[in-house]
């Protein structure tokens, strides 16, 4: 079975790769893409094919498919301006002729009601169900590598602020679901599942600041903010009104419990326990120190 993975010069499809081969998978039956191919030159040398295929590009994108049977489609990273790609990805992926299209989607991402992130989802899902491809949902809860900077910037100031309240989020790491895409991908038996995939332990923001703490080894306490307040703050930072709307509404999302709900599917899919929140951020904080 060959199986190609989209935006593998990015973070999670980098780690699908990863997860593939420490699964099994052979290296000749992955195919690796990216809009710039230059940036895979390391998996080549591990003898994994590699291809250009560009969202925006249907061309790239059906040559990349050629005798492919199961396909990863990482969403887009540009919300309200990705839709278009996905599409443009399933319609090839019908074509083709493929037999399996895993997705990553958001959580609740059909029912969410006011969360910035949800729509360019929700009209992807029913896309993909339109198309008639047979396929798996993975809704991704937050990658706990989203709160790098905020722990980074803590270690100067000793604060983590938010407005999302007393909500909680049900994070894990990126590849924590690297390693479930993984395992969809490979196995039979998920055809037609949407998947709702979070941490094991859903955390406060009171539980990040001392997780926090624990990683820097000083004292992190959080600020509460009023979503005004925090629509300023980013403003303050050079932020665009839009733009800091968009992120105070991902704290709302968290303050209404958007993203706090864990029923284990992740850990069960993977065959362990998520990654715990303090080890996550150790990773992930040590991993920019490094990248520096």
């Amino acid at each position: 079975m060959t199986i190609l993975v989209t935006a593998t010069s990015g973070h999670l499809g980098r780690l699908v790769v990863e997860a593939l081969l420490a699964r099994g998978a052979a290296p000749a039956d992955i195919v690796a893409t990216a809009r710039d191919t230059s940036k895979l030159q390391g998996l080549a040398a591990r003898g994994i094919r590699t291809a250009e295929l560009d969202y925006e590009r249907p061309d790239t994108i059906a040559a990349a498919l050629d005798g492919v049977d199961a396909v990863l489609l990482v969403s887009g990273s540009v919300p309200g301006a990705r839709l278009q790609g996905h599409r443009n990805v399933i319609d090839a992926a019908r074509a083709a002729g493929v037999a399996k299209l895993v997705y990553t989607s958001a959580p609740k991402a059909t029912t969410a009601e006011d969360f910035p992130l949800a729509a360019d989802h929700k009209a992807t899902e029913e896309a993909i169900a339109a198309s008639g491809v047979p396929a798996v949902i993975l809704r991704n809860d937050w990658y706990t590598e989203n709160y790098t900077a905020d722990v980074a910037r803590a270690a100067d100031i000793g604060v983590i602020a938010s407005s999302a309240a007393d909500g909680r989020v049900a994070s894990a790491p990126r590849a924590d679901y690297a390693d479930a895409a993984a395992v969809v991908l490979l196995e039979d038996g998920h055809l037609g599942e949407v998947y709702e995939l979070a941490g094991d332990t859903p955390w406060t923001y009171d539980e990040l600041a001392a997780a926090a703490s624990e990683v820097l080894g000083r004292e992190v306490s959080y600020q509460r903010l009023t979503t005004e307040e925090h629509v300023a703050a980013l403003e303050s930072v050079g932020l665009d009104a839009g733009t800091a709307a968009f992120v105070a509404g991902l704290d709302d999302a968290i303050r209404r419990g958007i993203l706090g709900d864990s029923d284990g599917t992740l850990s069960r899919l993977i065959g362990r326990p998520t990654t715990p929140l303090v080890d996550a951020l150790r990773s992930a904080v040590g991993g920019e120190a490094a990248a520096a």
